[in-house]
């Protein structure tokens, strides 16, 4: 089947498609601020892993820049580990479909304020954690995100966001439900482009607007950098999360994978 012939990509759904049953991994994600910008579907296609390509809304993608504290992180039903499995989290990612028509993200970089957790994520699903100096701060109703990247680099490479949260939404727009409705992750991982499911309930989401952005983080991940004022900023205090069984992309596989932990893990590509 050709690429002009894959079928559609699933429909935008406020829940999981696909309930996980028996979760590997569970984790709490609080205090989101979401910024996103559009960018044209074929700059981040070559970025994207094989067997994927650019999700878009109306003809464009989204660049997406988007602080959080990472809560209680645990291995299969749970439960999570209170300090090392809680950290601040700031992550730059692309939105992607696959040839089964799964919608997901793609990570360009995920800067975490824990090294162990950093490490794993490296190791094992091959994710491109970076271990940073992060603060989240709240005065009232604006939160602050603090990020400075220690390693594996470009060392020093920072952010600053600063968001007023605002009411909450009572139905979001096609948009917002298209930015923050996703229900799993694409990574290229020993060889083969996998496809990780998640669950969480629906997004409690506020209007929220940015005061303040100072941004290294969407240039060191190989993307253009902002040129104005995102198109949507968003805020959630947040959700609880189940990951399932990572799922392999079928037909990109590869013989002859890398084995676990050789070779370069965590880089963006």
């Amino acid at each position: 089947m050709s690429r002009t012939e894959m079928p559609p990509p699933e429909p935008v759904t406020v829940t999981a498609p696909r309930p996980i049953r028996r979760p590997v991994l569970v984790q709490g994600w609080h205090d989101l601020a979401f910024l996103h910008w559009p960018v044209d579907p074929a700059v981040v296609a070559p970025l994207l892993p094989p067997g994927t390509r650019p999700d878009t809304f109306d003809g464009t993608s989204y660049v997406g820049l988007i602080g959080f504290r990472m809560v209680g992180v645990g291995l299969g039903p749970g439960p999570g580990i209170p300090y090392l499995g809680t950290f601040c989290e700031t992550n730059v990612r692309l939105y992607s479909v696959d040839d089964a028509g799964r919608r997901g993200v793609v990570f360009r970089s995920l800067d975490a304020a824990r090294l162990l957790p950093v490490l794993v994520a490296m190791a094992s699903l091959r994710l491109p954690y970076l271990w940073s100096r992060m603060r989240l701060d709240r005065d009232g109703d604006t939160v602050t995100y603090h990020s400075r990247r220690r390693w594996p680099g470009p060392r020093g490479a920072h952010n600053r966001m600063v968001v007023r949260v605002g009411a909450p939404i009572a139905e979001p727009t096609p948009l917002e439900h298209f930015l923050t409705a996703r229900w799993g992750l694409h990574e290229r991982v020993h060889g083969a482009t996998r496809y990780l499911p998640n669950e969480h309930p629906q997004w409690p989401l506020h209007r929220a607007e940015l005061v303040e952005l100072a941004d290294e983080l969407v240039a060191a991940g190989g993307l253009p950098a902002p040129d104005g004022p995102p198109v949507s900023v968003l805020y959630s205090p947040g959700v609880p999360v189940r990951f399932g069984r990572p799922v392999t992309v079928a037909g990109h596989a590869t013989r002859g994978a890398a084995r676990p932990g050789s070779g370069p893990a965590g880089r963006p590509r």
